[in-house]
């Protein structure tokens, strides 16, 4: 019973990470960001990887950038592990990757990491449990499927977990 527990508790707490951002989107797509900023811990960390003129979700989130020069509209939204993972596309110029952090204590979203054409693997390297379970490809948690670019070139980067 204890383990049914645990499911239930780890399940609802995905579905708060996840919902808190889609909200996030959610806010930016209707320039509400006043509403965006409530979701963000004022310390919020902040990775980037791609070409620096791509850099539109920080130019949103530090105020640079009053409105949004760049549509996000995530065509898949996934929780995996501590992190929300939100990919999407526009044709084969603009193909990015968000990895969000959120504190499910507070709600906040502490960790942001952005890709920009680039390919990523999220891959678990934590030794296996006793327990028997099945791994996908050597511990591949996930990783960038955008159809639309599927012949494109991009760089490609693994990020542990």
């Amino acid at each position: 019973m204890e383990g049914t527990t645990n499911n239930v508790e780890t399940s609802m707490a995905e579905q708060n990470q996840e919902a808190i951002v889609k909200a996030l989107y959610k806010a930016l797509a209707n320039d509400e960001m006043e509403n965006v900023a409530k979701y963000l811990a004022s310390d919020l960390e902040y990775w980037f990887h791609g070409p620096p003129k791509c850099q539109h979700m920080v130019r949103l989130l530090t105020g640079e950038s009053s409105k949004a020069t760049f549509k996000f509209e995530p065509r898949s939204v996934e929780v995996v592990g501590d992190c929300v993972i939100a990919e999407g596309w526009e044709g084969a110029p603009a193909y990015w990757v968000h990895v969000w952090t959120v504190n499910v204590k507070d709600g906040l979203i502490t960790q942001f990491r952005e890709y920009f054409n680039t390919w990523l693997t999220v891959k678990d390297l934590r030794p296996p449990r006793w327990e028997i379970r099945v791994r996908h490809e050597r511990n591949t948690l996930w990783q960038s499927q955008p159809r639309d670019l599927a012949r494109r070139s991009l760089p490609s980067l693994l990020l542990t977990i």
